[in-house]
């Protein structure tokens, strides 16, 4: 066994929700077989134990920050007591993975809901949480494919490339020779799904209830459960990834991996590995003689297609998802390689029609009707029209201020990105679904990436053709 070669893109994860698509390929149908204290994972006992501890030495903490907050220059230690109760529910989450950790996630999204500094804390759950040993991970392979290791792969690093919420990826090679990433889920996950949601709605419902809005989370978590019971079908994602593919088969800047189809299982998820070098790393990217203003280009382009023509998007494009393939050519003709599409969003009919609609009445600085659009998403909470339709109001003006919807440079978009969250969090009665705020949270990451990689291209003018087509295009 291999250690892990430089450059290897790492999948990460995070909360999303696959298309219903085709027929499922081979998949065991055997229980997982749990060792230790994995045992516990089914009665909920191990994570009641977590979750409990972290709630205990939280809340010394924020009785700590309550405390120096009545003292003259305590602010330092109040700010400090906080971050270190953040730090304690954030560590919970990421060592007992899964819908914990997804959880975590969902919240990251709900900028709504959490300030910046639990945002910025919860969102490394997607990425950046404690590997299981080795043999665990060859026992669920093993168990999946009916076979062991070697029989399957000619190498298997047990070094992995990276651990996230339900599986962590490591590199392998077949018995051809060909190089690929096996991304494996943790064994306990679907034997403790049932009990991990149910203890998961008690958090959330407590959280909800602090917040003064346990009345309206049962849709939200319903959504929640649905998109983590998706996400541990790891076929799902193999079909996914192929969608997106056979949708971008026009643009030859983009690369999916191909899905191993015998190696791929419900829990293991076998696709072929291409050298490459992270989207940012400057050095590397000006080793193979790629401009970066190419990869804006690409990406704006890849991007605008899927959200406003296909409606199903890869909609986690961070720096460690998007890599530049690592081959002779790439200077003229590079490649950006997409990985992860275990968050992947297909928009809901209604909600492209009431998009198209909202961008209409934004046009015409009809605010009515895009109040009356966003009420039929059910995103005002009864009585509060009239308070967001003040806040909506000044956003619209804002947007006059630059000429306009169709008239804005990316800069601009960008620019009003911040006064959009502080929309969200200050005013009362605005929820927005959370399809659509990882809609705009998607564009966002596209934006502020083609703006670090090339800070002369305009994205907006790259992704407007597209978004013409989109408004002119009903469903």
């Amino acid at each position: 066994m291999s250690p892990a070669t430089p450059h290897a893109p790492v999948p990460s994860d995070t909360p999303g929700r696959a298309p219903e698509a085709a027929p499922r390929g081979t998949s065991s149908s055997r229980p997982p077989h749990l060792v230790g204290s994995e045992r516990l994972r089914p009665w909920g006992g191990l994570q009641v134990a977590v979750l409990g501890g972290a709630a205990l030495l939280a809340s010394v903490d924020l009785a700590v920050a309550r405390l120096a907050r009545a003292l003259p220059g305590g602010a330092a230690t109040r700010d400090a007591a906080l971050r270190r109760a953040v730090r304690r529910g954030v560590g919970a989450l990421g060592r007992l993975k899964g819908a914990f950790a997804k959880l975590g996630q969902l919240a990251a999204v709900r900028v709504d809901a959490l300030p910046e500094d639990a945002v910025a804390a919860l969102a490394a759950l997607r990425d950046r949480v404690p590997p299981l040993p080795f043999e665990r991970i060859r026992g669920v392979v093993e168990d999946e494919l009916g076979r062991p290791l070697e029989a399957a792969f000619a190498d298997f690093e047990t070094t992995p490339l990276g651990a996230a919420s339900i599986a962590q990826a490591h590199r392998a090679r077949l018995p051809n020779g060909d190089a690929v990433v096996v991304k494996v889920q943790y064994p306990w996950l679907a034997a403790s799904l049932d009990t991990d949601l149910r203890i998961a709605h008690a958090v959330f419902a407590l959280f909800t209830t602090w917040r003064r809005r346990g009345g309206r989370h049962a849709p939200l978590f319903r959504e929640f459960c649905e998109g983590v019971r998706d996400e541990l079908d790891f076929e799902r994602e193999a079909r996914v990834a192929a969608e997106i593919a056979s949708n971008l088969s026009d643009e030859p800047g983009v690369l999916v991996p191909e899905v191993i189809g015998d190696l791929t299982t419900s829990r293991v998820l076998t696709m072929r590995h291409h050298p490459a070098v992270s989207i940012l790393d400057r050095d590397e990217i000006g080793r193979l003689g790629v401009a970066p203003r190419d990869l804006a280009e690409i990406l704006a382009r890849a991007y605008s297609a899927q959200v406003f023509r296909d409606g199903l998007f890869h909609a986690d494009p961070h720096p460690g998802n998007l890599f530049v393939v690592d081959e002779p050519g790439a200077a003229e003709r590079p490649r950006v390689l997409f990985i992860d599409f275990g968050l992947s969003r297909r928009l809901d009919p209604t909600l492209r029609r009431e998009l198209r609609l909202g961008v209409f009445a934004l046009m015409q600085r009809d605010l009515p009707a895009f109040l009356d659009g966003m009420e039929r998403l059910d995103a005002i909470e009864p009585g509060h029209r009239e308070a967001v339709g003040e806040a909506v109001g000044r956003m619209f003006e804002r947007i006059r201020t630059h000429g306009g919807t169709l008239a804005m440079e990316g800069g601009q978009v960008l620019s009003l990105k911040d006064e959009a969250v502080a929309l969200l969090r200050e005013t009362p009665g605005l929820r927005l679904p959370t399809d659509l705020l990882l809609y705009a949270k998607t564009l966002s990451y596209v934006f502020t990436l083609g703006a670090e990689l090339a800070p002369d291209v305009d994205m907006m003018k790259l992704c407007l053709p597209p978004l013409l087509r989109f408004l002119a295009t009903p469903d």
